[in-house]
C-alpha cells in the first residue's frame, strides 16, 4: 500500500504507533516498525539520559524507520527535543508548541518532522514552521483529542494544506484505514488499539478492560491533567474530576514532575509562580495527573490511577500481536475498497 505517508518515511503501510507516555516503549516503537508500520517513542516522561537509553535500545531493536516525540508543555521538552536531534532520530514529532526550530535542526541531518494538532489554526502554522505531516487528532481519540471530531475534523485540514495528513482518533482496523484515506488522510495514527496488544507494556487488567470496554465507557475533561483528555470512565477519574485545587498546590506537586524529568525544582517552581492562576492551576492537575497515569498504565489501578482510553475501545474486543494487528488493518482495508469498488460502480 503506497501513500504520501509511506514515501515520505520509507515505510511499508501507512500505519503510525501514537506516542502515549510510558506505553510507547522502545519495545513497541520496534514491534510496529518491523511489522511495516511506524513506532514513535514517548518522552514527555522522560529525563534526558533515559531518551538516550531509549532511542539507544531502539537502534538496537530495530533497522527500521522510527520516531519520538516531544510535548512542548511539558518541563524540560526543549531538552529532550536537543537529545533528539544530537542522535539524528529520523523523525521526530512534536505537540504542544511552537516547532519551528525543531523542523530547522531536524531537516539539517535529513530528517522529518511530525507536528500533531487539533486544529486548522495549528495546522496551517505547523506547515509554515516547516512540519513535513500532521496527525491530525479528532474528538474520539485517547489523551489530548480536539473538540471536533475525526470524521470532520481530518477532511477540513487536509483541504486546507499541502502536506500529508494522518488520521488520528477512532481508528482501529481496515473499514478505520480506509475511511480515513476516504476523508483525505494519507494513514493513520492509533493508540488505543496498540495499547491493547501483545507487546504493549500496559497492565494486563488494562488490556482487558479495553476489550471489554464499549464506546460509552470513556470521558473528556480537563480535570485529569489540566488540558482536555480523554480517559476510561473509572473511579479514579471521576475522584479526579472532582478534586478541588488551589495555586500554591501546584507548587507543592510540581517537585514530583521535577524529580521524575530530572528538571531543577527551584527554576520549575518560580516559572509556576509567575505563570498566573489558569498556568498554575494546570500544573497542578499536570502533577497529579502524571501520578495518575503512571499507577492507571503501568499498576492496573482503576480506583487510584487514570487510564487513557478512545472511544475506539468499544469495537475492540482482543490481545493480538502488533504484527497480527497491522496484517488484520491491511486485509480488512482491501476487502473495503473492493466492496466500494463494487458497489459504486
Amino acid at each position: 500500500m503506497k501513500t504520501r505517508i509511506t514515501e515520505l518515511f520509507k515505510i511499508k503501510y501507512p500505519i503510525i504507533l501514537s506516542g502515549m507516555s510510558w506505553i510507547s516503549t522502545p519495545e513497541l516503537v520496534a514491534a510496529v516498525s518491523n511489522a511495516g508500520g511506524m513506532g514513535i517513542l514517548a518522552t514527555g516522561v522522560l529525563g534526558v539520559e533515559e531518551t538516550r537509553e531509549y532511542i539507544k535500545r531502539i537502534k538496537e531493536l530495530t533497522k527500521k524507520p522510527y520516531a519520538a516525540n516531544v510535548t512542548l508543555y511539558f518541563p524540560g521538552a526543549e531538552r529532550n527535543a536537543e537529545i533528539l536531534i544530537e542522535n539524528k532520530v529520523p523523525v521526530v514529532n512534536y505537540a504542544l508548541g511552537k516547532g519551528d526550530w525543531i523542523a530547522k535542526e531536524v531537516h539539517k541531518y535529513g530528517g522529518k518532522v511530525i507536528a500533531t494538532v487539533t486544529t486548522a489554526k495549528h495546522a496551517l502554522a505547523a506547515q509554515r514552521d516547516g512540519a513535513d505531516a500532521l496527525i491530525v487528532t479528532g474528538h474520539e481519540a485517547a489523551g489530548h483529542g480536539g473538540a471536533v471530531t475525526s470524521m470532520v475534523l481530518i477532511p477540513s485540514i487536509a483541504d486546507i494544506v499541502d502536506i500529508p495528513v494522518i488520521a488520528a482518533g477512532g481508528f482501529a482496523d481496515g473499514r478505520g484505514l480506509a475511511a480515513a484515506l476516504s476523508l483525505g488522510a494519507e494513514g493513520i495514527a492509533m493508540g488505543t488499539r496498540f495499547m491493547n496488544s501483545v507487546e504493549s507494556p500496559v497492565h494486563e487488567t488494562q488490556k482487558r478492560m479495553s476489550s471489554e470496554s464499549d464506546v460509552y465507557d470513556t470521558v473528556y475533561t480537563d480535570k485529569v491533567d489540566g488540558l482536555k483528555a480523554r480517559v476510561l470512565n473509572t473511579k479514579g477519574a471521576r475522584r479526579l474530576i472532582k478534586k478541588r485545587l488551589n495555586p500554591f498546590s501546584a507548587v507543592i506537586r510540581s517537585k514530583a514532575i521535577a524529580d521524575m524529568l530530572g528538571f531543577p525544582w527551584l527554576k520549575l517552581a518560580v516559572g509556576i509562580m509567575f505563570s498566573g492562576f489558569k498556568r498554575s492551576m494546570q500544573m497542578a492537575r499536570m502533577a497529579i495527573g502524571f501520578k495518575a497515569f503512571l499507577v492507571g498504565t503501568m499498576n492496573g489501578d482503576n480506583r487510584m490511577g487514570v487510564l487513557p482510553m478512545g472511544q475506539i475501545t468499544g469495537i475492540i474486543h482482543d490481545t493480538p500481536t502488533v504484527e497480527q494487528i497491522l496484517k488484520n488493518i491491511i486485509a480488512e482495508a482491501k476487502k473495503v475498497k473492493k466492496k466500494l469498488d463494487v458497489t459504486i460502480k
